[in-house]
C-alpha cells in the first residue's frame, strides 16, 4: 500500500519524507488556503521534494474552465495528477486529461457507481470519503470494498485512493480490504507508531538499563 500525505504544509511533509513515510502528497483549495502561501508555490515546492504523484485540485466546476486550469496546474512538475472532482464536468475533463497522457485524481467520490464511472473515464486515482460516509451514519469501509471488488472484476487499472481518513485504524482495514493508496493527514500517519504497550515497555526497559549501568557507547 502507498502512503499520500494529505497537507500543503512543507515542513510536515519534509519530516515525513524523511521517515519513508511519504509515497505522494494529496492537496485541495482547503489545505492550500490553511497554508496561506499561493498554490504554485507551494505546490512546486512539494513536487521538488517528493518523486511521487502530488494531487493539484482544479477550482472550476465547468468543463472548459477546468481544462485551462488542470493544463496549467501540470505545468508544474511532471509528477502532477490533476485533481478534478467527480461530476459529469469532472469526468469530462478526466477522460481529456488521461489521453493526453496526464495522471488524474478524480475526487469527492461517495458511491460505486462514481467510481465505475471514473475507471471508465480513464482515472489514475478514485478518491472515495471514508471519514465523510462515516459521519452521516453509513460505512466508508464498505465502499472501499464495493470499488475493490468492482474494479478487479473488470480489470481497472485505477487506483482505489482512500480518503478522508479519520484514524490509523481506517489505514489498517483499508490495507486489509485492498486498498492502493490511502491519503491521511500528517498526524494519522504518525500515529501508526504509537501503541501504549511500546511506550511501557520501552520505559522498563530504560530504567532496566539505568539500573543496571548499561552503557552501549
Amino acid at each position: 500500500m502507498k502512503f499520500f500525505v494529505d497537507t500543503a504544509d512543507i515542513d510536515a511533509i519534509r519530516e515525513l519524507h524523511e521517515l519513508n513515510m511519504v509515497d505522494g502528497v494529496t492537496t485541495n483549495p482547503s489545505l492550500i488556503m490553511k497554508s496561506g502561501r499561493d498554490i504554485f508555490e507551494v505546490t512546486r515546492e512539494i513536487c521538488e521534494m517528493v518523486s511521487g504523484p502530488v494531487s493539484a485540485e482544479v477550482v472550476a466546476t465547468e468543463y472548459e474552465q477546468m481544462l485551462a486550469e488542470g493544463r496549467k496546474l501540470a505545468e508544474i512538475a511532471d509528477n502532477i495528477a490533476i485533481k478534478v472532482p467527480l461530476t459529469l464536468d469532472g469526468l469530462r475533463a478526466c477522460k481529456t486529461f488521461s489521453d493526453e497522457g496526464h495522471m488524474v485524481n478524480v475526487t469527492l467520490c461517495f458511491s460505486a457507481n462514481q467510481a465505475l464511472l471514473a475507471a471508465k473515464a480513464g482515472a489514475t486515482f478514485i478518491s472515495p470519503f471514508i471519514g465523510r460516509m462515516d459521519d452521516i451514519n453509513l460505512d466508508g469501509l464498505d465502499l472501499i470494498a464495493d470499488i475493490r471488488r468492482i474494479y478487479d472484476n473488470y480489470g481497472y487499472e485505477t487506483q482505489v485512493l482512500a480518503a478522508s481518513i479519520r484514524t490509523p485504524n481506517h489505514i489498517s482495514d483499508c490495507a486489509k480490504i485492498g486498498a492502493d493508496v490511502i491519503t491521511a493527514p500528517p498526524a494519522v500517519l504518525k500515529g501508526l507508531a504509537n501503541h501504549p504497550l511500546t511506550d511501557k515497555g520501552l520505559a522498563a526497559f530504560v530504567a532496566d538499563a539505568e539500573k543496571a549501568g548499561i552503557k552501549i557507547v
